[in-house]
């Protein structure tokens, strides 16, 4: 169906359109009409409400959602951040200022509590220097990096916000708010949105100032060191092994990388789970290959944006998928200590680079490991550290990472030379088959071969991989309560976003720290 009627809010009407006709506002609205039936004379208002790329054949095509208001239609209102002074309110601690962490102090000071906000790194602006520190002398700050610091993973790692979490919250809610502090409203519209790494920090540092503003308080170079829990009931945290604070809430949103909380969790007989996650290696591609791949040879339309893909393999029981796939993008140094390497990819708001990079992984289950026993929860997360340390020390115990050319790893033969990478630290030439455990290789070859049969052009041997990509979700689940969200066994303790295993991407971990703080404000009966 094309038509679908909301009474009394709106009329949905989906067309088609070739990519330069997107901008004739007069077609579209005619396009619209004409399917829908609708006169003219009786449109009070229009949009272009979703808009997404067509291109499985030629010629390409923008499919566009055309919401059309009649004269009686009442048009929903955007959910805007409605603060409240909370100075004086009471207080709820959140440990850790990504995603989640951002959302669920904006959801408490809507609710009328006071977020005090705990975060081990730094502000975004001074993140960046120690970012520099890892590309030109190769050093890690264990406490200020791609993982850690104000705004979490998400801020130096693309923005992309996409997600399939319909089911999980309120997605509209979500993207609004960014738009409120100062994402383009085009994210609203685009099927897979994307702000754009060089244009995020501005937007975390606008909802830090509205915290702060509010009466809420940040905390940067402030790691959580331990607990206190009193008859199944969360009492105090210590910061920095230093100050004890008390608390009667405290949301944990700590991102997939912080592994020292679930030895903390661990060491106070907390339970903590092994949990699937993936693990592979990234691959980068000339973008320009990309385009025309996907395009069907149009890869010179100007109103086409940088190509991006989606593939996905069932091999030998295990998915292997593509992840995190940035068009012109780059890749990253994505370490959180000494000792290991990761790779990670980010493209900014134009994504002009030359490159197009992705993830490749393989989904791993915690029984598909060889040491796997039921009662280890560090099962997968000992697999993802051994996967980094033998990385490192393959390429030399430095960031530089070890790499290959795509058909000399299908082939079993080291790579001679490299075309030119966006990986900055450098790249190592090995053959990973005898780096990565033969549960990813193996995998990783045969899906190789199939995307390149899916998508022809995509199996070359100027393709490069880089290896790992090893920090795609938690490998440690914090089990909480269905409908508490507080953990199972320790009340007024909330395990929230993707360090405790409920998100996987930027707004899946927003919804997360709204539907945590929705859960405090429903025990203190200040939500229905």
């Amino acid at each position: 169906m094309f038509l679908v009627k909301f009474t009394p809010m709106s009329t949905l009407v989906q067309i088609s359109v070739l990519p330069h006709e997107q901008e004739d506002e007069a077609m579209l609205l005619n396009l619209a009409l004409d399917k829908s039936k609708i006169l003219i004379n009786d449109v009070r208002e229009w949009r272009i409400r979703k808009r997404s790329i067509d291109a499985r054949r030629a010629p390409v095509k923008m499919n566009l959602q055309i919401e059309i208001w009649l004269e009686n239609d009442k048009r929903k209102g955007v959910h805007p951040f409605v603060p409240k002074a909370v100075s004086d309110a009471k207080k709820i601690a959140i440990i850790g200022m990504g995603p989640a962490g951002m959302y669920a102090a904006l959801r408490a000071i809507e609710g009328g509590y006071n977020p005090v906000i705990f975060e081990r790194g730094k502000d975004v602006r001074s993140r960046r220097r120690d970012l520099a520190m890892i590309t030109k002398e190769q050093t890690v700050n264990p406490e200020s990096n791609y993982c850690f610091g104000e705004g979490g993973a998400g801020t130096f790692s693309d923005g992309k916000l996409y997600t399939r979490s319909k089911k999980r919250g309120n997605v509209l809610k979500a993207m609004e708010w960014l738009v409120y502090f100062g994402a383009d409203a085009n994210i609203l519209v685009d099927a897979h949105p994307h702000i754009g790494t060089n244009k995020l920090p501005k937007i975390i540092s606008s909802m830090r100032e509205a915290i702060i503003e509010a009466g809420g308080e940040v905390h940067f170079n402030s790691k959580l060191t331990d607990i206190k829990v009193d008859n199944s009931q969360i009492k105090s945290i210590q910061i920095n092994n230093d100050s004890w604070l008390e608390f009667d809430d405290v949301v944990l949103a700590t991102g997939h990388s912080a592994r020292d909380i679930y030895y903390l969790l661990y060491a106070k007989k907390i339970k903590i789970e092994a949990k699937p996650f993936a693990i592979g290696v990234r691959i980068e591609h000339q973008q320009k290959l990309i385009d025309k791949i996907q395009y069907h040879g149009d890869d010179n339309n100007p109103y086409l944006p940088p190509a991006s893909y989606s593939l996905v393999e069932q091999v030998d029981g295990m998915a292997v998928y593509s992840f995190c796939m940035c068009p012109g993008g780059v890749i990253a140094p994505c370490a959180t200590e000494h000792g290991e390497v990761v790779t990670n990819g980010w493209s900014p708001s134009k994504r002009n680079n030359p490159y197009s990079n992705s993830g490749i992984v393989v989904s791993v289950e915690p029984k598909d490991l060889p040491n796997y026993t039921n009662d280890d929860p560090f099962v997968c997360l000992n697999f993802q550290k051994s996967v980094e340390k033998s990385c490192w020390d393959a390429a030399g115990r430095s960031q530089q990472i070890p790499a290959q050319r795509l058909i000399d790893f299908v082939e079993g033969r080291v790579s001679k030379d490299f075309p030119k990478t966006s990986y900055h630290p450098g790249i190592v030439s090995v053959d990973l088959n005898k780096v990565l455990p033969s549960l990813l290789s193996v995998r990783l070859q045969k899906a190789f071969v199939a995307f390149g049969e899916k998508m022809r052009g995509y199996y070359t041997n100027e393709a490069v991989i880089h290896a790992p990509e090893s920090r795609t979700s938690s490998p440690v689940l914090i089990p909480r309560d269905i409908n508490t969200l507080s953990h199972i066994d320790v009340k007024g303790l909330y395990p929230c976003g993707e360090g405790a295993g409920y998100a996987g991407g930027i707004m899946s971990a927003a919804i997360d720290g709204i539907n945590c703080v929705d859960a405090i404000l429903k025990k203190y009966g200040e939500m229905k």
